[in-house]
């Protein structure tokens, strides 16, 4: 019989207290690979498989709001950018795509409150991640933003507003807890599949019937101001935009004549008074990249970020930061755990003397009565271990479709993290070493004194 079998015997004959022993490792790390699994949901989400553009171009300002707001859409945008900027773009030689964005309205809070995003079809037609393309649920009838009031939605929003292919809904503007709603109502015409991206949480309308929503517009002369400033001594583009700016004001007040005062309103509106907030831009190389970004930076009034930048500067200094907290804490508790044990095993080490002294008089050496406490700790050990490990991945497996439900991350509840690699051998250590002190009393015990106690 070899010295395991005999831990194992001995761990038997004190079920209660061995299974409580264990059981505080177990929880231990189960706490510890409910982390992990998490951990490694959110770093699949703010990495650079969440986007599959070269660059976001936007208003000047905070890289990491940008990428925030029109990436992950959990911050309010900067500013925007004229609509005019996007054909500049589209027109560059070193720019492949070019999408655009408008952000600002939500569904009503009674709705989620989850953020609209307007844009064109063209955005359905890219791949969200490298390798990814969008699918549509299985449903009769669906279709991209071809009507002017149709609507796109995400899995996440369509789960919780239990909302399908024709029905309608209205929006609110300005912040999620507005109460200015606008009277137009959009209809659902195709529900995403689930991506694990912001996408899921997110509700696409056509960039089109966002311009014609009351509220907007911005007054003439702003727009004209704004327009200045970012043009700057771009005369061509300037002179075009406050030309269609001047129709504007002779169509308006025309209209404020002949008692019309939706002229140059809504389906009216010219491409100098439209705004977006940001644009997703894919090069035709990495090189082209680098250089559209550094003129960007020392000649106009917008910006472009690579997403995966500013993300990693905030897993690293922010979220990252907080994952290792949460991994020391849950090793704090299996440290905690291990200490049980030794109290378990140095405190039974009185009532087991008499066993012992039987197994030094049948021949056993100190030696050997050392490692069979040693072992009867690592089995303790890595017996609590394998159980919370199992335990935390079933957990995992059980609430991952309700947690992607809700959050939108994607849970692979059987992912592996590198730190999982070491934590058995840690475990066997652990056990080495709260199990020394008492397989030393035992290596210590007098064999006679044992036998007549």
């Amino acid at each position: 019989m070899n010295l395991f079998s005999i831990a194992w015997k001995s761990v038997k004959q004190r079920r209660l207290a061995s299974m409580l022993t264990a059981l505080s490792v177990a929880l231990g790390v189960m706490l510890m690979v409910v982390v992990i699994v998490i951990s490694g949901a959110v770093d699949s989400v703010f990495n650079q498989r969440t986007i599959a553009y070269d660059l976001i171009v936007g208003a000047k300002g905070s890289d990491l709001q940008l990428v925030l707001s029109s990436v992950f859409r959990i911050q309010p945008p900067i500013a925007n950018l004229p609509l005019m900027y996007l054909q500049q773009l589209k027109d560059d030689p070193r720019i492949e795509t070019a999408i655009p964005l408008a952000f600002g309205d939500f569904t009503k809070p009674e709705d989620g409150a989850f953020p609209i995003v307007g844009t064109t079809n063209e955005y359905f037609l890219n791949e969200y991640t490298p390798g990814k393309m969008y699918e549509v649920e299985n449903q009769p009838g669906t279709r991209q933003l071809n009507g002017h009031y149709d609507a796109v939605i995400g899995s996440q929003v369509a789960y919780e507003n239990k909302w399908r292919v024709g029905d309608k809904f209205s929006i609110v503007h300005g912040s999620a807890d507005s109460e200015t709603m606008h009277d137009e109502l959009f209809e659902v015409v195709s529900v995403l599949r689930q991506t694990g991206t912001p996408n899921d949480r997110s509700v696409f309308l056509n960039l089109e019937a966002v311009y014609t929503l009351e509220g907007h517009q911005k007054p003439v002369d702003e727009v004209e101001a704004r327009l200045k400033d970012f043009y700057g001594n771009d005369n061509k583009r300037l002179q075009s935009a406050l030309m269609q700016l001047e129709q504007l004001r002779v169509k308006r007040q025309k209209g404020q004549e002949i008692g019309d005062t939706q002229m140059g309103y809504g389906m009216d509106t010219p491409d100098a008074m439209k705004e977006i907030t940001a644009v997703y831009v894919k090069t035709r190389s990495s090189f082209d990249a680098v250089r559209f970004q550094s003129e960007l930076k020392n000649t106009s009034k917008a910006v472009a970020v690579n997403p995966i930048r500013p993300i990693q500067r905030l897993m690293t200094n922010i979220v990252g930061n907080i994952q290792k907290a949460l991994i020391a804490l849950t090793g704090m508790i299996i440290i905690v755990s291990g200490i049980s044990i030794f109290v378990s095993i140095y405190n039974s080490m009185s009532d087991r003397k008499r066993e012992i002294g039987i197994m030094r008089a049948l021949g056993a050496r100190r030696s050997s009565v050392f490692s069979i406490v040693l072992a009867e700790s690592a089995v303790l050990c890595i017996g609590g271990g394998l159980m919370g490990w199992l335990m935390g991945h079933g957990l995992a497996v059980a609430f991952s479709p309700v947690v992607s439900a809700r959050t939108g991350l994607l849970l692979d509840p059987w992912f592996i993290s590198p730190y999982e690699f070491v934590l058995f051998p840690i475990l066997l250590m652990l056990g080495a070493l709260v199990g020394f002190l008492p397989a030393l009393t035992a290596y210590r015990t007098n064999v006679a004194d044992a036998l007549n106690g």
